[in-house]
């Protein structure tokens, strides 16, 4: 897929994974629609980068669908990236006997599974809309989480909701095989994002050690990285590739 010239939505674009997307994809020549719920954030990242920003909420059916038209009035919409998402630590059980929220566990399930559908349908039909070019329409990549294979302790709702997008990856592709449209998941490990900034540089120190190789935190241009190759290469589909130095995380 030639990412020059094309349109491509990208959702928690702000920060984070999804600033790095937006940051190497328009380096490659694309035209991004930045999405997040964070206006004076996201509006002063579009003026740095010269992207376009939209103020939505991924769990909005007609603000998400705003982003897209954004996007067609600069040129086919080629790509969607999913990367807006939120964590919680919640146990099952809490220490002194009660039971999890339900509330805070339908909140993780609403952003990180129902708004990832979301931007997946609604890229789906603007990527639909425009004519093939080398033998595709285009490429959505979702983002889920090793969490989805190694959740720990305090992490059912998040690793619910990654599991679902994880589980959405192949009949995805195979709904959207017939029109020429590709669908890929990164399951990332422990990435050096905001929300990790916030803990003691000791502990983010150890959590570098205690990566395989290379025993470091990612870092969103790694994952940009992968989202530009994923754009690139044709035959990738259907997949979820972890991307994580090699981690199995521990049950806690």
């Amino acid at each position: 897929m030639e990412l020059r010239g094309s349109s491509v939505v990208v959702t928690g674009g702000a920060s984070g994974l999804g600033l790095g997307v937006a940051e190497r994809l328009i380096g490659r020549g694309a035209h991004v629609v930045i999405v997040d719920r964070n206006a004076e954030a996201g509006a002063a990242v579009a003026a740095r980068l010269s992207a376009e920003f939209v103020e939505a909420d991924v769990t909005d059916e007609e603000q998400l669908a705003r982003a897209f038209d954004r996007a067609a009035a600069l040129g086919p919409v080629r790509m969607g990236v999913a990367c807006a998402g939120i964590g919680i630590a919640e146990r099952v059980l809490g220490r002194s006997g009660e039971p999890h929220q339900l509330a805070s566990f339908q909140r993780v399930i609403g952003v990180n599974l129902i708004g990832t559908f979301n931007l997946l349908r609604l890229a789906a039909r603007a990527i639909g809309a425009s004519e093939p070019a080398d033998g595709e329409r285009g490429v959505i990549v979702l983002t889920a989480s090793i969490a989805a294979f190694d959740g720990q302790i305090g992490q059912i709702a998040y690793a619910a909701s990654k599991g679902g997008v994880v589980g959405m990856t192949l009949p995805a592709a195979r709904d959207l095989a017939s029109a020429q449209i590709r669908v890929v998941t990164i399951a990332p490990g422990i990435m050096d994002t905001p929300l990790l900034g916030q803990l003691p540089e000791e502990v983010r120190r150890d959590l570098g050690a205690s990566i395989p190789f290379p025993k470091r935190l990612g870092q969103p241009a790694d994952f940009a990285q992968l989202v530009e190759a994923i754009a690139e290469n044709h035959y990738l589909n259907g997949e979820v590739i972890r991307l994580d130095g090699a981690l199995r995380m521990p049950p806690r």
